[in-house]
């Protein structure tokens, strides 16, 4: 026996199991949840919203952090903070109060024009599809 960790013997090309284990074991579960959202982005093919450009129709990937009511000029407007690991975007339902499977911590993929709203990102009335429900 050596006495040195065992994911440091492994070839700097190809990272071992062990050694993703091992990062995966130190990282924090924000940090392997966004983790997850960027590799099922990436398997998707889907763009990661850290490269999604402003005025462009984009499909993104990732998972509800927040769902909000909230008046726009006197109607009602459904806002969903969608975040993919690599940053977030707000969709807004305008005109609607509840829609069926927006809730936090759901995953979804959603379809919009990627515009700017008051210094944060936004799409409007974005298509979504909602990933199947998890049983937990």
């Amino acid at each position: 026996m050596t006495g040195t960790d065992p994911a440091s013997r492994a070839s700097p090309e190809k990272p071992s199991r062990l050694r993703g284990l091992w990062s995966r074991l130190g990282s924090t579960p924000d940090e392997r949840d966004a983790a997850d959202l960027r590799s099922t982005s990436e398997r998707l093919g889907v763009v990661p919203l850290a490269e999604a450009l402003d005025r462009r129709r984009v499909t993104v990937h990732g998972s509800i952090r927040s769902v909000t009511l909230r008046p726009w000029v006197g109607a009602p407007a459904l806002e969903a903070e969608l975040y993919d690991g690599t940053g977030s975007v707000t969709m807004v339902w305008l005109g609607r109060r509840r829609l069926s499977g927006i809730d936090c911590g759901r995953t979804l993929t959603a379809t919009g024009l990627i515009a700017q709203h008051e210094g944060r990102r936004v799409i409007y009335n974005p298509r979504y599809e909602l990933d199947p429900a998890v049983a937990g």
